[in-house]
């Protein structure tokens, strides 16, 4: 059974201003009513899953080496939608692993009349960099190469914890998902330092200035102690957040440091200015020690005994899996485990193991109808579906 709560949210994705919103469960989601299907394969190093939000139902999948190809009707497109493997680090084409390379794809809300895109990548030299593409005038399923604008750049000072993530809330901002910086223990103190960008989520209007705007209520705003694009910090390094497409909430999937993996809950309506721990805190348990302020623990978290690299995904608002409905999904880059977190009717977080898989478990996405995609590294994608039927 399902709990549903009437709240009203002014979400594009609503049909109306009043609607009825499951927002927690009474019960587990049964592995058994869920399956993985197999929807397309043959990809180099891809990284994450999107949409468009433009009503053409394409699919849109990132490979770390550059290119971000379109399926369309379960059909893969010939070319890709965007190549910009001569722009990217070169170790994120030559080298077996690397945390650089073409990681985050965004479109903007209102692409459909815009064409206009985002997308993260590391550049020649590892730095950070966000720029603005627009779509081919005279091809839909093709962007204009060299439209490319950078919005934000900054340098990294070692080449792993870049982040990565980018996505629009549901506010119309830029969210931007930057890493501690790199290397191991966060050597810069920078998860706890907020004159620096990194261990960050940052929250940026790309519309309103140029190269970008701070919105106004961003939380640090005016404050000399911090950097006004922070929205959240104490990350250590976050791969994959995610906004409910019904509630507007924020998930984060946080990469742990020696001993545990994490998720964080970011409530919708909330005003900024979070403080997730690292690295004070790893998980719910003490790391560097010392002071965290305004330390918000994570809703769950897991030891390395079950995997050692969390991949963060989405809460399940599509309409083929009953089952599934209202419950995060999340799983494991090395063990290729998935597990389902929900809330029970007290609003406490509950989790489940809903596989065990082989899958190096790169990202989630949606499609345009909200059913949920996972990305495998080694080069496939697969669609969750119901185990019957």
């Amino acid at each position: 059974m399902l709990l549903i709560l009437a709240l009203s949210f002014a979400l594009a994705q609503a049909q109306d201003s009043e609607s009825e919103i499951v927002i927690a469960r009474d019960g587990a989601p049964d592995p058994a009513a869920i399956k993985l299907t197999q929807v397309a394969a043959g990809f180099r190093r891809p990284l994450y899953v999107t949409h468009a939000g433009d009503g053409a139902n394409r699919i849109f999948l990132v490979e770390q080496v550059g290119k971000i190809w379109i399926l369309q009707d379960g059909r893969l497109l010939p070319k890709p939608f965007l190549d910009i493997e001569d722009i990217i680090s070169p170790g994120a084409i030559f080298n077996a692993f690397s945390e650089q390379g073409l990681l985050g794809l965004a479109f903007h809300p209102d692409y459909r009349e815009n064409g206009s895109f985002f997308i993260y990548y590391t550049d020649r030299q590892g730095g950070t960099v966000v720029a603005r593409y627009h779509v081919d005038a005279s091809n839909p399923n093709l962007a204009d190469a060299d439209s490319g604008q950078v919005l934000f750049q900054l340098m990294q000072p070692y080449a792993n914890h870049n982040g990565g993530h980018i996505e629009f809330g549901p506010d119309g901002y830029l969210y931007i998902a930057l890493g501690d910086g790199g290397a191991a223990n966060d050597p810069l103190g920078a998860g706890q330092n907020r004159q620096l960008l990194l261990g960050s989520i940052l929250r940026i209007d790309v519309d309103g200035g140029a190269p970008y705007a701070i919105p106004a209520d961003n939380p640090f705003v005016d404050n000399p102690a911090a950097r006004d694009e922070i929205w959240a910090y104490g990350l250590r390094n976050v791969w994959r957040f995610s906004f409910d497409r019904m509630t507007g909430d924020m998930v984060m999937a946080d990469v742990g440091q020696n001993q545990w993996e994490e998720i964080n809950f970011q409530p919708a309506g909330s005003a900024g200015g979070e403080n997730y721990g690292w690295n004070v805190w790893e998980g719910n348990h003490i790391f560097a020690g010392g002071a965290a302020p305004d330390h918000v623990p994570p809703i769950y978290e897991y030891s390395h005994a079950l995997g050692c690299s969390v991949t963060g995904g989405v809460i399940y608002r599509g309409a083929a899996i009953a089952d599934l409905r209202a419950v995060y999904l999340f799983g494991d880059w090395c063990s290729g485990r998935i597990w389902g977190l929900w809330r029970d009717s007290d609003l406490a977080w509950r989790a489940i193991e809903l596989m065990n898989t082989d899958i190096p478990v790169s990202s989630f996405g949606e499609d345009e109808a909200g059913e949920v995609y996972l990305v495998d590294y080694d080069g496939a994608l697969y669609r969750f579906d119901p185990a019957v039927g």
